[in-house]
């Protein structure tokens, strides 16, 4: 028989939008259960640097003046009304407050920056805003990859001071459901001592973050990828994929050129652009020449993402990668070669393609200008001096998006759109609000729509566990008291 438990809400996984969610629904009064397969909270967040947000206290102290309202109305254009306009505006209006909510944990942040700069004849469509409010590591440490731990481990120690009970390494693997009135009223779990358990609740709040096989009844909407482009096992290879992020030479494996490389700070857009490529591959080339003029000056597109000494320590990456670097058939991900004919052969480019198309691009060089994509003439470098060094570029992603539909509440909904009592999703799981292609021109939206949509269904929750009043009232603004 299955070891019983009983709380007013039950948080399905303690990754981003989970602890929000938990955190939220405990200062409501409510008491959680928060399961967690995994040993350790924070989930994929924290791999991350950061979330985003309007009119917050920290762009308000940097002259930062980006309202709620502006994002809505940037993000609706983007998606083209595409999406569900409610539950964006309900996301971006929550946002400032959860940064002055965050800091009042003790999270630090860095700075508000943007992903990056567009280029004039580009910036009307795609500028990157500066809504990215990037955590400051515990260490004192410049932030990079996996900077937001810091905020995850705040936010669990929130939690736990609120009494929310974690059990770790304690998958959820179904629903209660209530078969008179069809109401959510508990989940059922597997403990890590392999023991079956059931907890009995008031509300549920699913925020197991991306592609998961768990059915919990409610509507389907489409379910999407954050498309953007890398190298495999990227990580491990931070300096030579920074490197190869600027408007050097990309092409297919026709040696074609598919796209104004000066664009490719957009990683969702080249990510796209990828996926409709032949082999959905793309290659990157530089020569010589460009290497010693971003040794000297920089690169072209500086990254906020890779280290911040890129080209001082290419070279020892690259030297160490480039007999080991490949796939599993041996194929090289990246290679060096004093002709262009050599690198194509090794990197499976079409040579006689690549060298022509590299002809025509050096006669735009020599012009001044681009007639083909019209790449920015400070960009146009002709790739010509060996030895030259390419890469091969994939698709890859920041996460899964959708799946399940939601309300502005994060009410979960059948595919009738009638809510499921007791039933909330959130994070991931429930963030359709992209369209076809995420919104990388405000960055931060990931974990910004976490952290908003597990705060306002943990308000929703906690409503609903107390009767809508039963133990406080609820003010104006949606506040418990």
């Amino acid at each position: 028989m299955a070891k019983q438990f009983e709380t007013d809400v039950v948080v399905v996984a303690a990754g981003l939008s989970g602890l929000a969610a938990a955190i939220s629904a405990a200062e409501n009064g409510a008491s959680v259960i928060c399961l967690e397969k995994a040993a350790n909270t924070g989930g994929a967040a924290n791999m991350g640097m950061g979330p985003c947000a309007a009119n917050s206290p920290v762009q308000r102290a940097n002259m930062i003046n980006l309202t709620a309202g502006e994002l809505f109305r940037r993000h609706m254009f983007y998606t083209h009304y595409q999406v569900d306009a409610k539950l964006v505006k309900a996301y971006y209006d929550k946002s400032g407050d959860t940064i002055q909510w965050l800091m009042d944990m003790g999270v630090q942040f860095h700075h508000v920056g943007r992903a990056f700069g567009g280029e004039e004849r580009s910036r009307g469509y795609s500028e990157g805003l500066f809504t990215w409010h990037v955590v400051q590591p515990e260490d004192g440490s410049e932030p990079g990859p996996r900077a937001a731990t810091t905020m995850t481990k705040r936010m669990t120690e929130r939690a736990q001071d609120l009494g929310v009970e974690f059990m770790l390494e304690t998958p959820g693997t179904g629903l209660i459901k209530d078969e008179e009135t069809g109401a959510i009223v508990g989940v059922k779990a597997v403990d890590k001592a392999g023991e079956e358990i059931e907890i009995s609740c008031k509300a549920v709040i699913v925020a197991t973050g991306g592609f998961g096989h768990n059915v919990i009844g409610g509507g389907h909407t489409p379910v999407t990828m954050e498309l953007m482009y890398q190298l495999p096992d990227n990580m491990n290879h931070f300096y030579v994929e920074g490197a190869f992020r600027q408007p050097c030479y990309w092409c297919n494996r026709l040696g074609e050129r598919f796209m104004p490389e000066d664009e490719v700070y957009n990683t969702t857009f080249v990510g796209n652009a990828i996926n409709h490529l032949p082999g959905k591959v793309g290659f990157a080339i530089f020569d010589a020449n460009m290497l010693r003029r971003w040794k000297k000056n920089g690169p072209d597109i500086v990254s906020h993402v890779h280290p911040h000494d890129l080209y001082e320590g290419f070279e020892a990456q690259w030297n160490a990668d480039l007999e080991t670097y490949k796939d599993d058939e041996g194929n090289p991900y990246i290679a060096q070669a004093d002709t262009l004919e050599e690198l194509a052969e090794q990197l499976g480019i079409d040579p006689e393609g690549l060298v022509a198309a590299v002809d025509e691009y050096n006669e735009l060089c020599a012009e001044g200008y681009d007639s083909l994509f019209e790449k920015g003439r400070e960009y146009m470098i002709p790739l010509e001096e060996g030895p030259f060094y390419g890469c091969k570029q994939f698709c890859g992603a920041y996460g899964t998006l959708g799946g399940v539909l939601v309300n502005h509440k994060l009410e979960v909904m059948t595919d009738d759109y009638e809510t499921i009592p007791g039933l909330y999703c959130v994070g991931t799981d429930a963030c359709t609000i992209y369209g076809d292609s995420y919104n990388f021109c405000i960055p931060g939206n990931t974990m910004g729509f976490c952290l908003n949509s597990g705060r306002i269904a943990g308000e929703n929750a906690a409503e609903l566990a107390f009767g809508g009043g039963e133990d406080g009232d609820w003010d104006d603004d949606g506040d418990w008291d």
